[in-house]
């Protein structure tokens, strides 16, 4: 009798995110950006009929992060770096890591996003009638992503 090997899915609320030269508590959500390649159609000049699909270029989307927001000035200072640096702020891109951490404490899988800047920064708004915290977001630009674990 063949035997399996059944792993569960790991859970998405158990991370933590590493950011170059900053240092943050903790944050409330982060989104993993997704990869998409473009197809390019081909056709060689014998075949008159058939095109082929070929791989193109490649693009990440953007990574999203959220925390509570704190005194801390850390992630709105990195904004305004690339801000007055324009160009996407060369000096100011930083490597970030998203860590999921298994329920034993273990880092489980690490996502590498090279070369990140802030391309937007925003706060949830100031409402009178309400109790919720305040969050702040900052969604990162990056040069590409790789999963290393």
């Amino acid at each position: 009798m063949a035997t399996s090997t059944l792993t569960d899915p790991y859970r998405g609320f158990r991370f933590r995110v590493e950011i170059a030269g900053i240092q943050i508590a903790a944050f409330a959500e982060a989104s993993i950006p997704d990869i998409t390649i473009d197809s390019v159609d081909y056709r060689e000049g014998t075949d008159p009929i058939y095109k082929r699909p070929l791989s193109g270029l490649s693009s990440y989307g953007r990574l999203s992060l959220k925390k509570g927001l704190t005194d801390s000035m850390d992630l709105y200072n990195w904004q305004q770096q690339v801000l007055q640096q324009g160009s996407g702020g060369k000096s100011a891109k930083k490597n970030v890591s998203l860590i999921l951490i298994a329920p034993d404490g273990s880092d489980k899988c690490r996502w590498n996003v090279i070369n990140a800047w802030p391309s937007k920064y925003e706060t949830s708004g100031l409402n009178a009638a309400s109790s919720d915290v305040l969050v702040e977001t900052l969604e990162l630009a990056m040069d590409y992503m790789t999963r290393v674990k």
